[in-house]
């Protein structure tokens, strides 16, 4: 039995964790990297295993670097099962529709440039019909709490993440040569006092746990104090007369806005007709699935549902999917909340709004999510000058805010309570940069546990 690590080691991205029990071949997610340079080739490059081999795959949510590129692992030859919570297969069918399209968009971007420049072209890293063939790959679905069998000797147990909109962490059983494991993927783990789904459920006992610590080396603000934040926000921009930027992800950071938004309107705390613009197809497409998972929300918004209370609705919410209505979005001068993609500002409909807006002293650009190294977010967020958005550089002249309470990601204090008081024999930490991984190694080992810390490749024996 032995585990080995291809993304998500030494960084936040590209989470992609291996585990062979006996003659069967798993893996638990397959992700793409983000935010670095040359991420085209990284994301291309070999998996490091054969996608033939792999026998069944475990997926613990529907971002985009824990399920992106699932798609390339079938059209290398992945013919296994894809075993994940109704809720995630529904959002990673949105997720990955959407990487397809911005695949074939890029490319044909690309090869424009490289024929002016008497290059050859080149094919998207996927298209859509790979994400239909995946779509295909998905068999079972997992109910949290549930033990199910993943084939003889592998049990699989899918918890509560508390991330986003059926995440979870998986606990592993495996028997091998009489010998049994109790192996924990955290998945990601989300930030408590979320508003529609529930909490992380704790971390169960386990021989192996493999965390995440994104933000292992931090602690959030507290949520009350984030959401007045947001709201001083929005009452600043609109005294000055500009319009608020919302760089936004469109599974959960969306759908918690728009319901953070609603209870301001409903305590008069900001205009109840202010114009809210959720320029993000995708963002659309996800909030329509929330609305059909009822069983993920936690009591109170679920109850609030049923009773006609719908946590999304607002008197002057425009939903923009097409083209032309994100267009026109910009002939606004003031006035207006415009929540768009991508929560990074790495493409997407946002980075348009920004090239409208980040020049003018009256808007505000309104950061209330993670943004990771390289980003156009975290260049923003650094204090840049000016910033380069479609070949031009623009002036940032428009106030900058950065509110940390509403990330989705648990924070030091929330992982380690996850975490509980275990004694492990080995405990590994992916998914973060290095201060995040050191924040919590450096209170595992006080406790005499053994911790490692992998880079891509990296394999032990169980």
């Amino acid at each position: 039995m032995e585990m080995q690590f291809y993304g998500a080691a030494g960084g936040v991205t590209g989470s992609c964790h291996f585990l062979r029990v006996g003659d069967k071949k798993l893996l638990i997610d397959c992700g793409m990297f983000q935010g670095g340079h040359d991420l085209e080739e990284e994301n291309r490059t070999e998996f490091g295993f054969d996608a033939k081999d792999i026998d069944y795959l475990l997926l613990t949510h529907a971002h985009l670097d824990h399920c992106g590129r699932i798609p390339l692992l079938v059209k290398r030859g992945f013919r296994g099962e894809i075993i994940t919570t109704s809720a995630t297969r529904e959002l990673a069918r949105l997720v990955l529709m959407d990487a397809a399209g911005l695949a074939a968009e890029e490319a044909r971007r690309s090869n424009r440039r490289h024929l002016r420049q008497g290059g050859a072209e080149s094919a998207p890293i996927y298209d859509i019909t790979d994400v239909l063939d995946t779509m295909d790959r998905f068999g079972r679905s997992a109910d949290y709490g549930q033990k199910m069998e993943v084939c003889p000797g592998v049990n699989a147990t899918f918890g509560d993440a508390g991330h986003i909109l059926g995440s979870a962490w998986i606990l592993v059983e495996a028997s091998e040569a009489g010998r049994q494991q109790r192996i924990v993927y955290s998945g990601d783990l989300g930030n408590r006092g979320k508003p529609i789904i529930n909490p992380p459920t704790p971390a169960p006992q386990a021989d192996v746990i493999v965390m995440e610590t994104t933000y292992g080396d931090r602690l959030h603000k507290a949520i009350g104090p984030s959401v007045d934040e947001l709201r001083d926000a929005i009452l600043d921009t609109l005294k000055r007369g500009g319009n608020a930027i919302i760089p936004t992800f469109a599974l959960e950071r969306a759908q918690d806005l728009l319901y953070y938004l609603r209870e301001m309107m409903n305590d008069n705390q900001i205009p109840a007709n202010l114009p809210v613009f959720l320029d993000s197809p995708m963002a659309i497409s996800a909030t329509e699935i929330f609305r059909r998972h009822p069983e993920c929300f936690n009591p109170g918004t679920r109850e609030g549902l049923q009773h006609g209370a719908d946590p999304f609705a607002l008197r002057n919410l425009h939903f923009t999917r097409e083209t032309s209505e994100s267009m026109g979005i910009n002939l606004i001068k003031g006035g207006a909340l415009i929540m768009a993609g991508s929560g990074m500002a790495t493409g997407g409909r946002v980075t348009h709004h920004l090239r409208h807006n980040i020049w003018r002293e009256d808007s505000s650009v309104i950061f209330v999510g993670y943004a990771a190294q390289g980003t156009l977010a975290r260049r923003i967020i650094d204090g840049a000058k000016t910033v380069r958005i479609f070949g031009e550089e623009v002036h940032v002249a428009a106030s900058i805010y950065t509110i940390g309470g509403f990330s989705a990601h648990a924070d030091h204090d929330e992982l380690l309570a996850w975490y509980g008081d275990q004694r492990p024999t080995r405990t590994v930490l992916v998914h973060g940069e290095d201060n995040g991984r050191e924040g919590i190694a450096k209170v595992l080992r006080a406790r005499g546990l053994q911790v490692d810390c992998p880079v891509i490749g990296d394999r032990y024996s169980l």
